[in-house]
């Protein structure tokens, strides 16, 4: 059976990326049919930006809780069908406002000390509080929920501070740190504390992170066993900015992972080499709302949009392979499904856009930028370089069209956490390239309403009435039943052009020397077989 486990995460795949369970494509035969499964060896893999601190509750950046998969288990994953199955519950009952957890017996910390309930429900309840401004608060775990424990049952119980139609599927993907962690934040950003296959025992910023094996870890997602040949035993993350060099690298067996994009990925085909897919709204734009930000004003949002060929941007971004995006959730197997894009999205059309920003006030100036009020329409774009060359040259065309319009757009290419900074801290930022990648349509509530940064992860400042009305109604159906709300809630987002999803790309991660289970944007840790 194919297991998943339930991940958050922004688009770093993109900064920011929220991952969870479900499976992806994987290719046919490659090079590992004839050869023959290995012991003792290092797994090592590219990761195209350093992932700043590791701390699970505190970050977006889908770099990091992918390593994160590696140090910290879930209460459950999921198999490839969506089903819940055994992480460290093996146990469990949800509606749309509680939840019980019965823990595996057995689990322990990386230190050698037992996992409690207690300790379960600490992470809850950190997350709960809004004071503490996690990352996850919203994503995972609603404010104001509350968790009590039973340690001699070894059961957590959970009252929702709000209604969740995915409940279980959402406190069941909170990374669990060990009880010491809670209160040790700073220990947590170098990711000790773990719960999961593997422990940190190697920092080098901007290099690489090592990770060593934990030979009494057997509680892996269902029925998993802790003796199989071909494990790791250990696992080397490399930070490579550039995908030609990490295409090198598995070509000359220095490497074993990487995700790749762009033309590098034909030459790795002709080599045979295995990948697992996964499909993530690769172009996709935002706006920064805020007061005094131009993109405040939707009929400027719609004249940028109008500016841009998006349809040819999607062919530059994606290679020409990407494919239309129908929402903001990609991940198979979905929650919902439907379309809420197509239609929604203004066509290409320059003389519309210049008309548009006239109607807005915006006037051509003497050297052709446009100005309001004594203020030039000067704006910055950031895209994220950890996504290959690709990105830049989309940020480039885009820049380009802006131009003929009368926009003066400067371009920022930022690795992870510098998006991370620039969206969560400074807000110097007008327009986003750096999509969002998320599991549930649930999980889109926090980046797209409520609290803004600091307090919050509505980084856009976001104010969408319809949007939020609709979301609170589809959060009160339990799962399924509420999909074709939550679908107009999206489409309340696309129609007033609060987000702009375009074009969808399938990613493959390939691999040389080893075959790993894809899941949402990462590998499953406890699929890497290694090969001779």
């Amino acid at each position: 059976m194919k297991k998943a486990r339930l991940t958050a995460a922004i688009a770093s795949v993109v900064a920011l990326t929220v991952s969870a369970c479900g499976g992806t494509s994987q290719s046919g035969e490659d090079r590992t049919a004839n050869q023959k499964l290995t012991e003792g060896k290092t797994f090592t893999m590219a990761i195209g930006t350093d992932p700043g601190a590791l701390d699970p509750a505190m970050t977006v950046l889908a770099v990091a809780l992918e390593i994160g998969r590696y140090l910290y288990d879930s209460l459950i994953n999921l198999d490839e069908t969506g089903k819940p199955i055994a992480g460290l519950a093996e146990k469990w009952e949800a509606t749309t406002t509680t939840a019980s957890f019965t823990l595996r017996n057995g689990i322990t910390c990386d230190d050698g000390t037992p996992l409690t309930a207690s300790d379960v429900a600490a992470n809850i309840n950190f997350v709960g509080d809004p004071a503490n401004r996690s990352t996850m608060t919203g994503l995972t775990v609603a404010p104001g929920s509350k968790a009590t424990a039973d340690d001699a049952a070894r059961t957590i119980t959970l009252t929702s501070g709000a209604p969740d139609a995915f409940l279980l599927r959402n406190v069941g993907n909170l990374p669990i740190v060990c009880g010491k962690g809670v209160t040790d934040r700073s220990a947590l950003a170098k990711g000790k504390y773990g719960t999961g296959m593997f422990t940190m025992t190697e920092i080098v910023p901007n290099d690489h992170y090592t990770l060593t094996r934990r030979k009494e870890y057997g509680w892996g997602p269902g029925d998993w066993q802790r003796e199989q040949p071909g494990l790791p035993e250990k696992v080397v993350f490399r930070v490579i900015q550039s995908t030609t060099t990490a295409a090198n690298l598995l070509l000359s067996g220095e490497l074993n992972a990487a995700r790749i994009t762009g033309q590098d990925q034909q030459r790795l085909r002709a080599q045979k080499l295995f990948h697992g897919d996964q499909a993530i709204p690769l172009g996709e734009m935002f706006f920064n709302q805020a007061p005094g930000r131009a993109g405040r004003d939707e009929t400027v949002r719609r004249a940028l949009v109008q500016a841009l060929d998006l349809a040819q941007i999607g062919k530059v971004l994606t290679s020409g392979s990407g494919t239309p995006s129908q929402g903001m959730v990609t991940i198979e197997p979905k929650a919902c499904a439907g379309d809420a894009v197509s239609g929604k999205l203004p066509g290409f059309d320059v003389a519309a856009a210049k008309a548009a920003l006239d109607k807005a006030g915006w006037t051509p100036g003497p050297d052709g930028v446009r100005v309001k009020d004594g203020k030039r329409f000067a704006l910055t774009a950031i895209y994220g370089t950890q996504v290959g060359p690709t990105m830049a040259s989309a940020a480039e065309l885009a820049q380009q069209s802006w131009k003929a319009v009368g926009a003066e757009v400067t371009l920022k290419g930022l690795d992870s956490p510098g998006t991370n900074q620039v969206l969560f801290e400074s807000g110097e930022w007008d327009i986003s390239m750096a999509p969002v990648t998320l599991p549930l349509p649930s999980n889109v509530v926090p980046f797209v309403s409520g609290p803004k940064p600091p307090e919050g992860t509505n980084f856009a400042h976001i104010e969408n009435a319809k949007y939020e009305a609709e979301a609170v109604k589809a959060a009160q159906m339990p799962g399924v039943s509420g999909c074709s709300t939550w679908l107009a809630a999206e489409s309340a987002l696309i129609e007033r052009l609060d987000v702009v999803p375009y074009v969808d790309s399938v990613i493959p991660t390939f691999g040389s020397n080893t075959r790993f289970k894809m899941n949402f944007g990462s590998t499953e840790p406890s699929s890497i077989r290694m090969y001779s």
